[in-house]
């Protein structure tokens, strides 16, 4: 066998997972599944290539593993429910090639039963085996964090969840290669559903500080200090804080699309989660009138314009629209980014100032909308002539708070 892993797809969710694989001795080719935007550095490139990481368009080499890991995009589509065209497209080429005692993990975002009623049927009319029986089959959710460099896949737990008892142990004795600790679901129901509910918390509580932010200001309170004081409660509270929005891309699910259930909590959340850029865009402009500016004309520097600080990962990132309804204004806007070299809204080309310093005191507005480990917040805020911090980054004093 020339390789004991096939990760089928190449973005935020395979690129991860074949670079594990690979740290860990596991001998691993990769299969895109369509323009997969990778996130890896040119030095973590070479080191996977030299680790024995090998991508291939060959799609017969998907035959010759052990293991084969499903990791195509899902993104939301046109009716606002998940797309799982690619992830479609990547099972009907597995099966072409599929031989028995292979084990298939699905690690893409997905509605639960997906992996029982739509991946199984396309593998087993398109192989002429039958998972539980021939091959094994199992569902494992991604548990990705981009940057974080605390939590690793090695010292992350993963959760699996097999078509039958026996499915469940070789996608663990596989995982277990990779990670301290693999926690067994009752199946791919369960350990889908494991999916959605992560998801979910995260965007339910980055909307609740979200509201609680708009509430503080408008009680002239300093939320940033409430979460402060609240994240000392060594039981019942996890602090999340508040921001010009929600990127990156781990779509909030309330199953809308999907037979018709509503999850009323995630629909709330979207709600006041989509609102944030337009609330970013009137402080903005009210600060500006307040210092006898107008946003009309008014020069505005976004700095940082990524989803996650320290990457360059621009995929949902509310500047898109923080930038859009400035422009609609009509105030003159540019970006500062070190991640982002050329940022396009609406295939509008932005600006890009090289000369920090010099541009944020030349703006009227700067707006910190992502805290990048490079900016030197102190020195900024006094160069500043107006700096709404929406990441509670700056020195208490030096900007307005979102």
């Amino acid at each position: 066998m020339p390789a004991d892993l096939a990760v089928i797809g190449l973005g935020p969710y395979g690129l991860p997972l074949a670079q594990a694989a690979v740290a860990a001795g596991v001998a691993t080719i990769g299969y895109r599944t369509g323009p997969e935007a990778g996130s890896l550095s040119a030095a973590e490139q070479r080191r996977m290539l030299s680790g024995g990481f090998r991508p291939t368009t060959n799609a017969a080499e998907l035959g010759r593993v052990r293991t084969a890991v499903i990791c195509a995009p899902t993104p939301r589509g046109a009716d606002g429910g998940l797309d799982l065209s690619q992830l479609e497209a990547a099972a009907r080429t597995l099966a072409a090639h599929l031989r028995p005692h292979t084990t298939v993990i699905l690690e893409s975002p997905v509605y639960p039963g997906t992996t029982e009623e739509c991946l199984r049927p396309l593998l087993e009319e398109g192989s002429g085996l039958r998972a539980g029986r021939d091959f094994h089959l199992a569902y494992s959710p991604s548990r990705v964090d981009p940057g974080n460099r605390d939590f690793t896949p090695a010292n992350t737990p993963k959760v699996i969840g097999g078509l039958t008892p026996a499915c469940t142990e070789s996608a663990a004795a596989f995982y277990g290669r990779l990670t301290d600790k693999v926690v067994r679901a009752r199946g791919p129901r369960e350990a889908e559903t494991v999916q959605l509910l992560e998801t979910n918390y995260r965007h339910v509580n980055i909307a609740l500080v979200n509201e609680m932010a708009v509430l503080c200001h408008d009680l002239g309170v300093d939320l940033w200090d409430v979460v402060r004081c609240a994240e000392t409660k060594p039981f019942g509270f996890q602090a999340f804080r508040p921001g010009p929005g929600v990127g990156g891309h781990a779509v909030p699910q309330d199953l809308t699309a999907h037979g018709g259930r509503t999850l009323r909590m995630v629909e709330l959340a979207q709600q006041v989660n989509g609102r944030m850029p337009g609330y970013v865009v009137q402080r903005g402009a009210t600060l500006l009138n307040e210092h006898g500016k107008s946003a009309r004309g008014a020069r505005v520097l976004l700095l940082g314009v990524t989803y996650k600080p320290d990457l360059a990962d621009l995929h949902g990132t509310p500047a898109q629209e923080v930038a859009l309804r400035l422009m609609e204004l009509g105030a003159s806007v540019s970006y500062h980014d070190p991640y982002v070299p050329a940022w396009s809204v609406l295939d509008r080309p932005v600006p890009r100032v090289d000369s920090l310093y010099e541009a944020v005191a030349d703006a009227d507005l700067t707006i910190l909308l992502q805290q990048h480990r490079t900016y030197d917040l102190q020195g900024l805020s006094v160069k500043a002539q107006l700096l709404l911090d929406t990441r509670g980054a700056a020195p208490t004093g030096a900007a307005h708070r979102l």
